[in-house]
């Protein structure tokens, strides 16, 4: 057995017997850099052609989205928004009416731990650079962040900000999106077995012809390790953790993943994987848990039957959803 880290924070692993027993050019794949990550197809085709003009069109997906919901391309829809939703209402297709629609009910389920109005401060965070904002900075851009902020017009599709200093960022939720949205191009093209990824998050179409996928979930301080291995079918799994993007200044760990109520880093999680039967919103709701904390965040998943949550705190402490109760990851059963 072999192991392939496709995505932050989650592991495929390969059975090498069970690569030996079928023709090579049936599972395909191929991974790309898109929406500023690790984008993964892979799938069981008959044909390789066809399951090659099939990965293109996940990939060109991919990219689609990406264009359409970038707040680092000029040209974007988002970033159109963000230049002038603060002075006017704005005119949005309505694919991104009703993302941005979702997001704002996960706002609310989640009492504002998911609030995509965390790029009001967030937007002053350059990991690269190890730039984060001051104190004086916070304190003026904290009043917005606030989901409340965003006016969605849905009869003339406008969307419009009532503080001029907002700013969204769909990122805790635009790829998990993405990756639905490529496993329903395999299903439109009857494939049966296949995986996406994006990021931290996957989404499994089927098994791996019989067995399930093995999905092993990274150590947080630890690139090459595990703390649990889950084995999947037709399921979602969406992992946040401070090791993705952050620097450590002073002692102090400043990450990607930040508390709308303080606009800084989240100090108290490692990690927080949920997994359910959609990438977007397990997308979402992993990022909600992760500011929730260990708590907080399990209580919400415990309410929410058809999801699970994997959770490490700051301390290294790995905790688990009521769904995992007297049982190992490693031995749960991926079927639902």
């Amino acid at each position: 057995m072999h192991l392939k880290q496709t995505f932050p924070g989650v592991f495929i692993f390969l059975v090498s017997t069970l690569w030996a027993s079928v023709a090579p050019a049936q599972w395909l794949n191929d991974e790309q850099a898109i929406m500023g990550t690790s984008v993964r197809v892979e799938l069981w085709s008959d044909n390789k052609t066809e399951g090659r003009l099939v990965i293109a069109q996940v990939m060109a997906e991919m990219r689609r989205i990406d264009r359409l919901m970038s707040p680092f391309k000029a040209d974007s829809a988002l970033t159109k928004i963000n230049n002038f939703a603060g002075s006017r209402p704005v005119k949005i297709g309505q694919e991104l009416m009703n993302l941005i629609d979702k997001s704002l009910s996960i706002s609310k389920k989640t009492k504002g731990a998911f609030d995509i109005t965390f790029a009001s401060a967030g937007f002053m965070y350059d990991f690269r650079q190890k730039k984060h904002p001051s104190k004086a900075s916070l304190k003026q851009l904290l009043p917005s962040i606030n989901y409340r902020h965003i006016q969605l017009n849905r009869s003339k599709q406008t969307i419009f900000f009532k503080d001029k200093n907002v700013k969204i960022d769909l990122g805790g939720i635009a790829k998990g999106y993405a990756v639905d949205l490529g496993i329903a191009i395999l299903k439109k093209n009857n494939i049966q077995y296949g995986i996406v990824t994006a990021g931290g998050d996957s989404r499994i179409l089927g098994d791996r012809k019989g067995r399930p996928w093995f999905v092993g979930i990274r150590d947080p301080r630890n690139r090459q390790g595990l703390v649990a291995k889950l084995p999947m079918r037709n399921e979602a799994i969406s992992t946040s953790g401070d090791y993705e993007r952050f620097f450590e200044e002073n002692g102090v760990r400043y990450h990607h993943i930040i508390s709308p109520k303080t606009g800084k880093s989240v100090g108290y999680m490692r990690s927080a994987t949920v997994l359910g039967p959609d990438a977007t919103t397990t997308d979402a709701l992993s990022t909600s848990v992760f500011v929730l904390g260990a708590r907080k965040g399990l209580n919400l998943i415990n309410n929410m039957p058809k999801f699970e949550a994997v959770i490490i705190d700051n301390q290294g402490t790995m905790m688990y959803s009521n769904g995992f109760e007297n049982l190992p990851p490693t031995d749960r059963s991926g079927a639902k």
